[in-house]
């Protein structure tokens, strides 16, 4: 698995990551979203790059001319809920792509609230044979998530290509992603990288809980 960091790179995706993790700017949940669709339309032009290209016949009102589009058959895939905005900032540039959908949420098997499990509920997609799936996703912590919510779509077909996005990832989740994807053509795209988790598997320093910051506390 090919992995990029933003985080090693200098462009404005930063500020807003920045921005998402700091307290006194995470109040406002307005904004939160809004750095999260943008994070989300940044790493998508970025992934545009890596489609595949061909010459097409474009009509003009005086002539033809050519231009040089993407081929790729392309489904975003999203894990509810602190994907939702990360997911429009993809159709915004990926505006014909198809969408797909799981509920992936984590739940702890003990009372100090340590070990992890990961639920899935809900799905809704298109059919994904021969298509190239973009499976974003704010939070990579353990890769758990990620890995439940790729098998769960791949129960409706078996995309020809994934392409991966999340804005923090930590050591731990990157590791498990490149066991689980050892071939070349998967790509994973990171805004930032960070060094461990919690002993509650929260991502450190992280931003907390992106569902919660973007939506409001859960019960």
């Amino acid at each position: 698995m090919k992995i990029f960091n933003f985080a090693e790179t200098h462009s404005i995706l930063n500020q807003y990551v920045a921005e998402l993790r700091d307290v006194n700017i995470q109040t406002d949940r307005m904004r939160f979203r809004n750095n999260i669709e943008r994070i989300g339309s940044l790493m998508a032009y970025e992934i545009s790059k890596e489609l595949t290209y061909s010459v097409k016949q474009v009509q003009t009102p005086l002539g033809i001319a050519q231009a040089c589009t993407p081929d790729d058959d392309l489904v975003i895939a999203t894990v509810f809920r602190a994907g939702l905005p990360m997911h429009i900032g993809f159709l915004n540039i990926f505006d014909r792509a198809g969408n797909a959908f799981v509920s992936a949420y984590r739940y702890y098997t003990d009372s100090e609230h340590r070990q992890v499990d990961v639920h899935i509920e809900y799905i809704a997609t298109p059919e994904l044979n021969n298509k190239t799936l973009l499976l974003v996703d704010p939070m990579l912590a353990t890769g758990e998530s990620m890995e439940l919510a790729y098998k769960a779509f791949c129960t409706k077909g078996r995309p020809t290509r994934l392409l991966i996005a999340c804005i923090i990832a930590s050591q731990q989740g990157v590791e498990h992603l490149q066991e689980l994807f050892p071939q070349d053509d998967v790509i994973l795209w990171c805004a930032a990288i960070d060094p461990a988790l919690n002993e509650h598997a929260y991502i450190v320093p992280g931003l907390g809980d992106a569902g919660d910051l973007a939506y409001g506390d859960k019960i």
